[in-house]
């Protein structure tokens, strides 16, 4: 198995970009008037806030079980991710539309625009450094896939956020940079308006995009496929077991649940049979760390 990502590294990353560049972006829309750049600071500052509320979600979910929540706290990191995905829709892609709009019908000239540039140009490095972190973290659970087949299918809800608000900010970014320009070299503001709009319908997509993705999981989503196949492949090799019946499981944040239904290979006594389920169920939580409940059903046919 490949190396446990660490979410918590890759969400400080972003929180350091998305901050100091939030910064800057509102010092520069302030002298430049640039509803893009104003647009992209008010995106930079809710994703600072997105990256908070993903902090406070891992610290959650890391409680231990009570009895009240025997299966503990995971799924909480999943509510928060959601409330994310809101907060992108409501202060950024909304804010940015509404700016456009506003731009469109009462546009306004520019001013020091090179300001505006110069700035755009150290977030798209700040955002560059803070995708590089992410995706360092995403390889260690990608397992071959395409990062758009990753993002449908990983069990990483807060990485699935990291990743798609630093993907949404660079182009966000490029598509201000590219309005101020057009803007300068016409003269006509119309274009950074155009840029602003632009920018709110991007942040609304990757919104909408992380908010089915983390709303599978709030409803209980079984582990990563990939993970799902090895560990189908994992019982079904092992001589202990006969026959495989079924294999459930459930992805609960960083944890997971497995249940297991197999006919177990003939020992000639139960204390044989309980020996040897002792055994896989061992070997198994060594081989997947994830597991921290697993439920075995020894029986001898695959009726309910």
């Amino acid at each position: 198995m490949s190396a446990t990502p660490d979410s918590l590294k890759s969400i400080l990353f972003a929180l350091g970009a998305n901050f100091s560049i939030a910064v800057a972006k509102g010092f520069a829309a302030m002298y430049t008037g640039s509803g893009a750049m104003l647009a992209e600071a008010i995106h930079s500052l809710a994703d600072s806030g997105n990256q908070l509320l993903l902090i406070l979600g891992l610290k959650q979910s890391r409680r231990p079980p009570n009895i009240d929540f025997p299966l503990g706290f995971g799924k909480s990191i999943y509510f928060w991710s959601f409330l994310v995905a809101l907060v992108l829709f409501m202060l950024g892609g909304v804010f940015s539309l509404y700016e456009g709009w506003h731009k469109l019908n009462h546009p306004e000239d520019l001013n020091t625009p090179m300001l505006a540039v110069g700035v755009l140009i150290f977030a798209i490095i700040a955002e560059s450094v803070s995708l590089w972190g992410c995706i360092r973290e995403i390889n260690k659970e990608r397992y071959g896939r395409g990062y758009f087949q990753w993002f449908r299918e990983s069990r990483r809800s807060e990485l699935v956020v990291v990743f798609g608000e630093d993907i949404a900010a660079l182009m966000g970014l490029s598509v201000a940079l590219l309005a101020i320009i057009a803007t300068m070299l016409s003269g006509d503001p119309v274009y950074d308006a155009i840029g602003t709009v632009i920018i709110g319908i991007l942040l609304l997509v990757i919104a909408v995009f992380i908010a089915i993705e983390v709303k599978a999981l709030l409803i209980g989503q079984s582990v990563d496929p990939y993970i799902l196949q090895k560990m189908r492949q994992f019982l079904q090799g092992r001589p202990e077991i006969q026959q495989l019946y079924n294999l459930l499981t459930m992805q609960l944040g960083h944890d997971a649940m497995v249940a297991v239904k197999a006919k177990m290979a003939i020992t000639g006594s139960e204390t044989g049979m309980i020996d040897a389920i002792n055994r896989v169920e061992a070997d198994f939580k060594k081989t997947f760390p994830v597991t921290t409940w697993l439920f075995f059903e020894p029986d001898h046919s695959d009726d309910d």
